[in-house]
């Protein structure tokens, strides 16, 4: 799915290059722990965003690693800019089949539940594309 998410939010390849990732407050909502079940797929994608900008994914076989930005407030609509880039990749499939490759960046918009414990990762801010809910889990570290 994360390559599901490419695909719709893919702004460019290789586009500009991020330096040392410069990270969020701790307790910005996206810092956490994340699930998305893929019922088509029959397995499940982790994300764990942590407070230093960088992320550790695990799709099916696909172990990623990546550096992102957000910022600390969502616009007016209710919407995070997340900008994404792939670092690293063990070049194994994830729970779409596809393969990402280190240096693919996306953007997605992410919209929280009021709650804090879901958010939807959309292409745009009309939520016409839109994946998820991607649940929040608790008791681990990130």
């Amino acid at each position: 799915m994360r390559a599901l998410a490419a695909v719709f939010l893919l702004s460019c390849l290789g586009g500009p290059a991020f330096a040392a990732p410069a990270g969020v407050a701790a307790d910005h909502p996206i810092v956490g722990i994340w699930r998305l079940d893929v019922p088509d797929a029959g397995c499940a994608e982790t994300y764990r965003f942590r407070a230093d900008g960088t992320t550790f994914v695990t799709s099916a076989a696909e172990v990623s690693e990546s550096v992102y930005t957000i910022p600390p407030q969502p616009d007016q609509q209710g919407f995070y800019r997340l900008t994404d880039r792939i670092t690293k990749d063990n070049g194994k499939p994830d729970c779409g089949g596809n393969v990402m490759k280190p240096g693919a960046q996306v953007i997605n918009f992410i919209q929280f539940h009021p709650s804090r414990t879901l958010f939807l990762m959309c292409a745009d801010q009309t939520m016409q594309t839109c994946i998820g809910p991607f649940r929040r889990v608790r008791g681990e570290e990130v």
